[in-house]
């Protein structure tokens, strides 16, 4: 189950970005599980990884690896099926044994392949597999195979999630192609599940790194399907240069543009990882106004997107204002006068001063409810600072997935 439109528009290819995707084996027959990303030499390559302590065997090689490199990576290899978390000693072994084999295969500095893992946590990897299905993702690499790509990270997914970019300046463009998997354990610490995104500009590392940083931070930081944040995540992009066209301050409207571009496709591929959100029927932004500093604005987000019982009534669109209202007050924001709070389900006004709008009545709120995308305003008047976050319901579906995820 997934909400909105499903249509994937046209992909761009990136030049000097290759991919492919093909089967291993890893957890089901027949399924493409791991996907191989070849960067052209001079491309320059930066990420974001989560925060969780117990981060898989993969996450620390491939930061590892990203630093060893200064982000000159070729190559980025990607399994489903097993996150290779949670396994010890034996799960770096793992890790770099797969990183070896492709290195092998493709004549380039172990450090300059990146490893990547998303699956069941507490297996071991079969790296074997992995490392027999090598060659054959070497062969297959093209630079039209992104709608591929993202078929083969997906895991829950209930569809590929794909979203592609130009930016023209001055005659010239710059493509932007990126994908990204996640559909459970979602509230990304810093990154997102798993996402790859691609463009021809000719950027510096620390000009990448801090672009990307600032683009995780406004959209894969502001999504949540369940609060838990995985073991696994990453999020990176590669710049090959192949464009010709320089993106630095020394443009402001280039650099602009750029960064504009980057942050919109970022935040799609975000807001798509809700729309997929596992058992999902509604998609949620939770819009919070007002606030004197973004954290509080984001306590109060995450007190709403996180309530079992706000999205247990999103699921059965039942316009329970009081599950909101209890939320916000829970968040912990320090001296709230709940007398100045409003209310609000896209424009409907439920809560005014605190208490109930004089002219809110129950079929106003049901309308709204009965949509797939709904909007729940709070007004906390103590500032000018606002943030939104997006969630999804929680439904009996969502449960039954996780209950047989292993099996």
């Amino acid at each position: 189950m997934a909400t909105g439109n499903n249509a994937i528009g046209t992909l761009v290819p990136v030049p000097g970005i290759r991919m492919s995707a093909v089967s291993a084996g890893v957890r089901y027959q027949n399924r493409l599980d791991l996907v191989l990303f070849e960067l052209a030499e001079g491309t320059r390559t930066a990420g974001v990884f989560t925060r969780n302590a117990f981060c898989a065997a993969p996450v620390v090689l491939a930061r590892k690896h990203l630093q060893a490199s200064a982000g000159a990576v070729r190559y980025l290899l990607v399994n489903t099926g097993n996150a290779n978390a949670g396994t010890g000693d034996q799960g770096m072994i793992d890790a770099r044994h797969c990183c070896q084999a492709l290195a092998d295969a493709a004549d380039v500095e172990l450090t300059r392949v990146l490893p990547f893992s998303t699956g069941v946590i507490g297996e071991r990897l079969p790296a074997e597999k992995i490392a027999a299905a090598t060659p054959s993702a070497l062969a297959a690499l093209q630079d039209d195979q992104w709608l591929a790509a993202a078929k083969g990270i997906m895991t829950t997914d209930t569809r590929p999630k794909a979203v592609s970019a130009v930016v023209t300046h001055n005659g010239q463009n710059i493509s932007l192609t990126g994908i990204t998997k996640g559909a459970g354990m979602i509230k990304p610490n810093m990154a997102t599940m798993l996402a790859f995104v691609a463009t021809d500009a000719d950027i510096e590392q620390d000009t990448l790194q801090a672009l990307l940083m600032s683009a995780v931070e406004q959209s894969f930081n502001r999504i949540t399907v369940d609060g838990d944040t995985s073991t696994n995540d990453c999020c990176v992009v590669s710049a090959s240069g192949k464009s010709g066209i320089k993106v630095d301050k020394s443009d402001a409207g280039l650099y602009d543009a750029f960064s504009r571009a980057l942050h919109e496709l970022i935040l799609d591929l975000a807001k798509l990882i809700i729309r997929d959100a596992e058992g999902a029927k509604k998609f949620v932004t939770v819009d919070v106004r007002g606030g004197a500093t973004t954290g509080e604005c984001l306590q109060v987000a995450y007190a709403i997107a996180e309530s079992p019982l706000v999205k247990t009534a999103l699921s059965a669109s039942d316009p329970n204002w009081g599950r909101i209202l209890a939320a916000v007050g829970r968040a912990g924001v320090d001296n709230l006068d709940v007398s100045r709070i409003d209310l609000y389900l896209d424009d409907v006004c439920i809560v005014k001063k605190g208490g109930l709008a004089p002219d809110y009545t129950e079929a106003k709120g049901q309308a709204v409810m009965n949509q797939e995308d709904i909007c729940l305003r709070i007004e906390l008047a103590r500032g000018d600072v606002n943030e939104q976050v997006w969630t999804a319901d929680l439904s009996e579906e969502y449960v039954r997935i996780n209950a047989s995820y292993r099996s």
